[in-house]
C-alpha cells in the first residue's frame, strides 16, 4: 500500500469509529481543525520504527499546538503480531522517558489485533482499540488534560465504549466498513 492508502484507511476508521461511534470524544475536534498528524513509517525494523518515534516525539513536543495538537504514528507491516507491538510499546514509553517529555507527552496504542488482558481475541470490546494498522499515537498531555476536565468520570468513556460495541456486533461494525483482522 502506499503512504495515502494508509493515512486514508485510518481516516476512514478514525471518521467511522472513532469519531463516528464517538469513542473517543475528544477527537472529532482536532480531526476537524486539522490538527492531526498522519506519519506513515517504512521502517525496515524496529529500530528504523524507533528513529521514526523519536523524531516524531520532538517534532511533537516542539510543534504548535494550534498546528499539531496529536500524531498518529503508522506502521503498516511491521509488527503484525499484536502481542510483539505491545512490547514495543514498552520501547515508546522509554522513549518518552529518554526524551524528558513524561508530562508533555504519552502513548496510546492501536492495532488491528489488539486484545485487552484477560478478552477472547473474538471479544466485540476489543475492537474499541483496533485500527487498520499498528498505530502509536502520540497525545498531549496538556490537551488531554484539558478534555478530560469535562469528563467527571473518565471510565465512564472506556464502558460506555464497551457497552456502544456489544449493542452493535461484530456484523455491526462489518457493515460500517470497518477493519477486522482478517
Amino acid at each position: 500500500m502506499t503512504n495515502d492508502e494508509v493515512i486514508a484507511a485510518t481516516r476512514s476508521w478514525i471518521e467511522r469509529a472513532v469519531i463516528g461511534l464517538n469513542l473517543c470524544p475528544f477527537a472529532q475536534s482536532v480531526y476537524l481543525n486539522e490538527q492531526v498528524r498522519f506519519v506513515v513509517s517504512q521502517a525496515r525494523h524496529l529500530d528504523g520504527l524507533l528513529e521514526d518515534l523519536d523524531r516524531e516525539l520532538l517534532l511533537l513536543a516542539d510543534a504548535d499546538p494550534a498546528q499539531i495538537d496529536t500524531t498518529l504514528l503508522i506502521h503498516p507491516t511491521l509488527l503484525p503480531d499484536f502481542l510483539d507491538f505491545n512490547e514495543f510499546m514498552m520501547l515508546a514509553e522509554e522513549a518518552v522517558l529518554e526524551h524528558d517529555l513524561e508530562g508533555v507527552i504519552q502513548v496510546a496504542s492501536f492495532h488491528p489485533r489488539f486484545q485487552f488482558a484477560d478478552s477472547a481475541p473474538d471479544d466485540i470490546a476489543n475492537y474499541t482499540n483496533r485500527a487498520p494498522f499498528p498505530t502509536i499515537h502520540l497525545i498531549r498531555e496538556a490537551s488531554l488534560e484539558r478534555a478530560l476536565a469535562h469528563f467527571p468520570d473518565p471510565d465512564a468513556i472506556y464502558r460506555r465504549n464497551i457497552e456502544t460495541l456489544r449493542g452493535l456486533g461484530l456484523a455491526g461494525w462489518l457493515a460500517l466498513g470497518l477493519p477486522t483482522p482478517d
